[in-house]
């Protein structure tokens, strides 16, 4: 490992882990405002059953599964790394598909808080 590369590998594990769980934080935040303070609903059925529940357990389902998935991201990534030889067709395909997975989850989730301001501000 050279030096330097280390630090980068943690940047690349983190930086898109460290975006979801801003993202997600963010969309919780403002599901639990609009859900309490001004009348919106949540259109996701199994979250809607956890708010019906009590935003107990939504908070718990949501920051749990938002950490958990942006935890997979890390592992997975150091997973790819251990692989031997990196520059197989295999591993090319495996690398971009873990990116591309992480970016589409961020960017709905983008979608998800811009909608949710949207309610809020409207």
């Amino acid at each position: 490992m050279e030096k330097g590369e280390g630090f980068h590998m943690i940047k690349a594990e983190v930086i898109p882990s460290f975006l979801l769980v801003l993202m997600g934080s963010i969309d919780c935040l403002t599901t639990v405002i609009g859900v309490m303070y001004s009348g919106a609903v949540e259109l996701n059925p199994f979250m809607a059953g956890a708010v019906n529940t009590g935003i107990g357990a939504f908070l718990a389902i949501k920051i749990a599964s938002t950490l958990l998935i942006a935890l997979t991201y890390v592992i997975a990534t150091k997973t790819l790394q251990k692989y031997p030889n990196k520059t197989t067709k295999s591993f090319k395909i495996s690398n971009k598909m873990l990116k591309i997975g992480y970016g589409g989850i961020i960017a709905f989730l983008c979608i998800v808080v811009a909608n949710n301001l949207i309610i809020l501000l409207a």
